[in-house]
């Protein structure tokens, strides 16, 4: 299981994955997260109820970025990024060293849910876009509970709002595209999902999960990414490798028109293309459920 550090959409086989193209991908999209990312693990820390963080297991934790940050945010705590993909726990102990917390930093190869009771005991247990990739989502996050300390936290990224990169209408093609990407993206995730082991459908109501396996809500919260048109350079090259990725990877679950339009969007040459459109802009919200074990 790797959460692909908040692509909820990016659920392709491993063995099909170029991790030399996806981590760099995923770190990016991490990177640009990172101020949501902050202020979430800032609420955590700054609950009434929060209780002292020794240990964090960072779920999923694709490139590290979250684990890193998660080691700023908690200066005392030990921190172990969680990861089915050695490639990421490579760039995770990069990104580590590079920040100077890598001596309270660690790296767990872990395919969950067979290997859950090496995970050991945590404080704050991090699930950022990673329990939709395990079937039974509900033993998971009982499995979760029960690796928590007395008075520790689950938090669980899931659900927020498909991202935004274009205005509605673009001028080119049918008005809608991202929406009809989106509605793409969410038929896939059906799939992916019905494929894993052990599948189970679950009402994804995140504090009714909590309290059916023994934890305490304690709130949900979420947090935007707004930049504006005109991007920088950077985040308009992310934009680009994003869409770039999602046009290979929803494929034939796209109209030949819209995959035409897709085309042109991605060329370099084109003027009405990503590379040179002045209304190209970023905007996405991640939601937040805390679930406390009393």
């Amino acid at each position: 299981m790797s959460n692909h550090a908040g692509h909820g959409h990016h659920d392709t086989h491993p063995a099909d994955i170029d991790w030399d193209v996806l981590g760099p991908l995923l770190e990016q999209e991490a990177e640009l997260n990172g101020t949501q990312y902050e202020e979430a693990a800032r609420w955590i820390a700054a609950l009434p109820t929060a209780p002292k963080v020794r240990r964090i297991l960072d779920i999923g934790s694709g490139p590290g970025v979250v684990s890193c940050l998660l080691a700023q945010v908690f200066p005392e705590a030990e921190v172990v990024a969680v990861d089915a993909t050695p490639a990421l726990l490579e760039r995770a102990k990069n990104r580590a060293r590079r920040l100077g917390v890598i001596d309270r930093f660690q790296t767990l190869e872990a395919e969950l849910p067979a290997d859950f009771d090496r995970l050991g005991e945590a404080d704050l247990i991090w699930a950022g876009n990673s329990l939709h990739h395990l079937g039974d989502q509900r033993a998971a996050l009982a499995r979760f509970a029960g690796l928590l300390r007395a008075g520790g936290t689950v938090a669980l990224v899931e659900g927020g709002l498909p991202t935004r990169r274009l205005p509605r209408d673009i001028g080119i093609g049918q008005p809608g595209l991202e929406a009809r990407m989106g509605a793409a993206a969410a038929t896939r995730f059906e799939h992916m999902r019905s494929e894993l082991p052990g599948a189970k459908r679950e009402i994804e109501d995140w504090s009714a999960l909590f309290s059916a396996v023994g934890l305490a809500p304690q709130g949900t919260r979420s947090f935007l990414l707004d930049l504006p048109a005109p991007l920088s350079r950077p985040v308009r090259d992310h934009v680009i490798a994003s869409v770039t990725r999602e046009r290979e990877v929803l494929g034939e679950l796209l109209t030949a028109e819209d995959s035409a339009v897709l085309e042109r969007l991605l060329d370099p040459e084109d003027p009405e293309g990503l590379h040179h459109r002045a209304d190209v802009h970023l905007l996405a919200a991640r939601t937040v459920h805390l679930g406390r074990r009393r």
